[in-house]
């Protein structure tokens, strides 16, 4: 197999920009073995089973397909797999990759045993779809030269290589594609405890003081979700750093996350505008996702992957067949009287 490099971020429509702070998430935050990576275990358990038996026959590991909502840990689960089977990894935006020979240019590159990570795989151009169908079984490319009458097709040989493909929308994968994985994991929101061992490990990673009463508060504010709990971490210990003396403690991390506006549901200032004007403006609902997001000026795509998951998974929104609806926990969450209430004392 190829030796391994240095793993580097790149800029895509996925990863808009990768600022500096990025950079240190990614290359000190990250964690590189699947000992290291907390929570998730049915997932780690799986994978550390098909790591270990492609090792043993000496054989790039079968294609995986990862889905789950953003931010809980697919596109590090990529790089630990590649870093296990000690491979090179190369990454791309389902997006960005317009036409055929964009695939093709990047799977003729490919090492033996190479990782290629595709996020947003569900987003692949038809065309290009097509191109992945042959490398992942037969490890070859079905070429079409020429046009019309005097067109043929021309096979060219690959390494063996392992697509490892990310997605927050499994249902919008064609068929053929979802099948050809040889082994699929769909990542659900962490618990609690599990996030609190992410940020006990950044905060030390970070050399930031924190006391288990700081962590306990961000913890329950993080959504359940990894990248969240770190990008909070990071802003409670500005305002340590501003605010303080440095070391986050329970009251500097509650302050902290007041004046980001995140409430002890973790929830935001976007999530309590959708809620609200569910509650508010189409009296609880049930309402369509698309004049949620006409209401909200929010696009309808980021509302569906972002935020609606994680408010079905508090109890405080409802998914019907005719619509969103705003659960009795919202109303009594954000302190809104509910229709049948109001109905009831007139």
């Amino acid at each position: 197999m190829a030796p391994k490099t240095k793993e580097k971020i790149r800029t895509t429509p996925a990863n808009p920009k990768a600022v500096d702070e990025d950079v240190v998430l990614h290359e000190t935050l990250r964690p590189r073995k699947l000992q290291e990576y907390v929570g998730q275990e049915k997932i780690k358990q799986n994978l550390h089973i098909l790591i270990e038996a492609a090792k043993h026959r000496k054989e790039p590991i079968e294609h995986v397909l990862l889905s789950g909502s953003p931010g809980l840990g697919k596109t590090t689960l990529a790089h630990i797999i590649s870093h296990e089977m000690g491979a090179n990894i190369r990454t791309a935006a389902g997006p960005t990759l317009e036409r055929a020979g964009d695939l093709a240019a990047i799977l003729t590159n490919l090492e033996e045993g190479d990782v290629l990570f595709i996020d947003e795989i569900h987003r692949l151009n038809p065309a290009v779809e097509e191109i992945l169908y042959p490398a992942m079984e037969e490890y070859a490319l079905d070429l079409v030269i020429g046009k019309g009458p005097a067109a043929r097709t021309l096979r060219i040989d690959i390494p063996k290589f392992t697509l490892i493909g990310a997605t927050t929308k499994t249902s919008l994968l064609a068929a053929p594609l979802r099948d050809r994985f040889g082994a699929t994991y769909h990542l659900n929101f962490y618990e609690i405890e599990d996030i609190r061992r992410i940020l006990e490990r950044s905060a030390r990673i970070l050399k930031v003081e924190t006391h288990p009463s700081a962590i306990e508060s961000i913890s329950t504010r993080a959504r359940r979700t990894p990248r969240i709990a770190n990008r909070l971490l990071k802003r409670v210990r500005d305002y340590a750093q501003v605010k303080g003396n440095g070391t986050v403690t329970a009251p500097i991390a509650e302050e902290a996350l007041n004046h980001l506006d995140v409430d002890v549901f973790g929830l935001d200032a976007v999530d309590r505008n959708i809620l609200e004007v569910i509650m508010t403006k189409f009296q609880g609902g049930p309402v369509g996702l698309n004049t949620i997001a006409a209401a909200t000026g929010e696009e309808m795509a980021t509302i569906e992957e972002v935020y609606e998951p994680f408010l079905i998974q508090v109890g405080f929104l409802d998914r019907t067949p005719r619509g969103r609806v705003a659960t009795k926990r919202a109303y009594d969450h954000l302190k809104i009287q509910h229709p049948k209430q109001s109905q009831q004392l007139l």
